[in-house]
């Protein structure tokens, strides 16, 4: 097999998910953050392109207000931005909806994506299911991204709960789901790494006690 051309895009690494409205819950957030600066590190010893990307609303909005001191990057990310080989900026779920990161990527011969950020049941899961029709193979990190906990009048569930189950959802159909170690060390050796398929988890779904 053709060794993968891969970009790591790091999403919304920001402070609204550490010290604003929307702390990140599993895993641990300050232990999220140094598996990022991980991925950050290995992508850019092995020069793998790396992409930070920021969601920014209108100066009122309540999260993620431009300017604001929790739409700036952790310090974790932001010792990075000046060595970014591309930055974005988003409005929408998607990191492809309304930006140029489809053609940047094509200019330049990517054909799979490692996500990492914030959160995996928002942005994470959407950008993973949105690369699916443009022909991307995608990577989760497991440890480098984060859930929070959800209630509404459909139900609740913890950030555990939502961020296993998603990663399980994800691994079965959109993206091979690994932590930060496995993907470095595949990154070091040009390797691609395999995903399950919804008739294999399904099947192993109805054998799992």
């Amino acid at each position: 097999m053709t060794a993968p051309r891969r970009a790591l895009i790091v999403i919304d690494a920001q402070q609204e998910y550490f010290d604003g409205l929307l702390p990140i819950q599993h895993p641990d957030r300050n232990a999220s953050i140094a598996r990022i600066r991980t991925a950050i590190d290995g992508a850019e010893q092995a020069d793998a392109p790396v992409v930070l990307v920021q969601h920014e609303l209108p100066s009122e909005a309540p999260v993620f207000a431009s300017g604001s001191a929790t739409w700036h990057n952790h310090p974790v990310v932001a010792a990075h931005e000046q060595r970014a080989s591309h930055r974005i900026r988003k409005q929408f779920s998607s990191i492809f909806a309304g930006t140029d990161l489809e053609s940047w990527l094509r200019d330049r011969g990517i054909d799979t994506i490692t996500l990492v950020g914030y959160m995996t049941n928002n942005c994470v899961i959407a950008s993973a299911a949105a690369a699916e029709p443009l022909g991307f193979a995608v990577e989760v990190l497991s440890d480098a991204t984060g859930a929070i906990d959800l209630a509404n009048e459909a139900g609740s569930a913890p950030a555990r709960q939502v961020h296993d189950t998603l990663m399980a959802l994800l691994h079965s159909n959109w993206a091979a789901v690994t932590d930060t170690n496995t993907w470095t060390a595949a990154l070091q050796t040009g390797e691609a790494l395999g995903k399950s398929d919804l008739v294999t988890s399904a099947a192993q779904g109805r054998q799992a006690p």
